[in-house]
């Protein structure tokens, strides 16, 4: 069965058709209001979101990278401190690293997975290392309770990274409660995403959230006077207000990425495609549905010609790249990470996808295995 149409990885306009009254009218409300920076949208928006994850403070920020820079700044890393992560993650995870005056440091990720091995960290901990940035890939988390015992153990930093796994749950616990800091992107993409960029950082600790207040806006509590050294990166009204009239339903959309990963799973057993694992101890939100195969682009070529367009997540692993061959690691370091790029892609998946769809990738994959 070959599409008609595109179908694509990702899209958002049936969403926004569905909901298009609820979202003119929230911008609406803002241009009215008068106030379009740091307003009550913005506030209302930091308790709502942190009230969902479960944590005490939330500071919104303009974009994912940025809430990782300032959340490393809050904590005091800078030049000369290790920060340890894995290479199989997005850029802007390092790039905030970079940005901060810290070196990255890398372990390999687990195989079935694809998210930080924990078992791999104790062996790249020196007297530099300060914060350990584990990324809840796909949409689950990072194994947290070893990697808090390391944490506690060596006396470092945790600072999760939840652009990709908004909702997820770790033994009942919401991914972004588990650390001293977390960060999220509301990129568009995302499982709950704005019309443009956004980001937010959550804190139990009062006084992180404070300094975070400042470090967001040139380091000032008011207007024209700054106590420290800060940044612009502020969370605008309109996408706050956006963010707010969607994050009611942000479990409505997990159910159904959950249950377009189940008919994936259930269309897709019968091939040799390595499907997705859902860890005993995760509660998937499938921002992604990530398969592997080691004939990985004969299929996108293929699917391509089928109208069926995906992505890569990540084609290469960071330390691959010419931006961060400063760092010294060879190819061959992260064996695991550098064997799924070269075989692991994403089918079509978020909350307006058609079962139909779902269907025809499903029919088209089965065309070209068999």
């Amino acid at each position: 069965m070959r599409s008609n149409r595109d179908i694509r990885v990702w899209g958002y306009i049936e969403e926004y058709h569905k909901n298009k009254d609820s979202i003119l009218r929230a911008v609406d409300e803002v241009f009215e209001s008068g106030v379009l920076i740091l307003g009550n949208k913005g506030k209302q928006f930091e308790s709502a979101y942190a009230n969902y994850c479960g944590v005490k403070y939330g500071v919104g920020c303009d974009n994912g990278t940025n809430a990782i820079f300032l959340a490393l700044k809050a904590l005091g890393v800078g030049h000369g401190d290790e920060v340890i992560t894995v290479p199989n993650t997005a850029i802007p995870t390092v790039s905030a690293i970079v940005s901060s005056g810290a070196t990255p440091v890398f372990v390999d990720i687990d195989s079935d997975t694809y998210l930080m091995n924990v078992n791999n960290i104790e062996s790249v901990i020196t007297n530099n290392t300060k914060c350990i940035i584990p990324v809840h890939l796909y949409g689950q988390c990072v194994d947290m309770d070893p990697l808090i015992s390391i944490a506690k153990k060596y006396k470092l930093y945790i600072i999760e990274d939840v652009a990709q796994a908004q909702g997820a749950e770790y033994k009942g616990r919401k991914a972004g409660s588990m650390s001293d800091i977390s960060t999220t992107s509301f990129y568009p993409t995302k499982i709950l995403g704005a019309y443009g960029d956004g980001g937010m950082i959550l804190t139990d600790n009062e006084s992180y959230d404070r300094e975070l207040r400042k470090l967001r806006f040139y380091g000032a509590e008011k207007t024209y006077y700054a106590q420290i050294h800060g940044y612009n990166s502020r969370l605008d009204e309109i996408q706050a207000s956006i963010l707010l009239t969607k994050l009611p339903h942000i479990d409505e959309y997990i159910s159904r990425r959950r249950d377009i990963a189940k008919l994936y799973d259930e269309l897709l057993c019968d091939t040799d495609l390595i499907l997705p694992q859902e860890s005993n101890s995760n509660k998937h939100a499938y921002y992604l549905y990530v398969v592997r195969h080691p004939n990985r682009d004969l299929i996108l070529e293929e699917l391509r010609k089928n109208n069926i367009f995906v992505n890569i997540s990540y084609p290469w692993p960071i330390h691959t790249m010419d931006g961060y061959k400063y760092l010294g690691y060879q190819n061959g370091a992260f064996p695991e990470s550098e064997k799924a790029a070269k075989e692991i892609f994403s089918l079509p998946m978020y909350p307006s996808l058609s079962d139909d769809d779902v269907h025809i990738v499903c029919d088209v994959l089965h065309q070209i295995l068999k």
